[in-house]
C-alpha cells in the first residue's frame, strides 16, 4: 500500500531525500506556525533592503552598459571610416597606376 501525492509515491521522496530530508520537512511544517510571524517581521525589512540593493545595482549597471555601448559604437564608426579611407586610397593608387602605364 502506497500513499499517493500528486501521482508520486511517498517512497520516492524517502529514497531521493532520505530520512534526514523527511525529518527536516516534517520539522519545518510543525515549526512554521510558531516561527512564521517572527520571521515575517524580520523578513520584510530584509526583503525590502534586498530589492533596494537590486534596483541600485540595476541602475548603475544600466549606466555602465550605456557608456560601454557608446564606446563600442565609436570604435565601430572609426573602423568603418578607416576601411573606407583605405579603400579610397587603393582606388586612387590603381587609377594613378593605370594612367601612367
Amino acid at each position: 500500500m502506497s500513499l499517493e501525492l500528486f501521482d508520486l509515491d511517498i517512497g520516492d521522496f524517502v529514497e531521493d531525500f532520505g530520512l534526514p530530508g523527511l525529518a527536516i520537512g516534517v520539522g519545518a511544517i510543525i515549526l512554521a506556525p510558531i516561527l512564521g510571524p517572527g520571521l515575517a517581521k524580520v523578513g520584510k525589512p530584509v526583503a525590502k533592503a534586498a530589492v533596494k540593493s537590486t534596483i541600485v545595482v540595476y541602475e548603475k549597471t544600466k549606466g555602465v552598459l550605456a557608456e560601454a555601448r557608446e564606446a563600442l559604437e565609436d570604435i565601430v564608426a572609426e573602423s568603418k571610416a578607416e576601411l573606407a579611407e583605405n579603400a579610397a586610397e587603393k582606388v586612387l593608387t590603381v587609377e594613378a597606376t593605370s594612367e601612367s602605364g
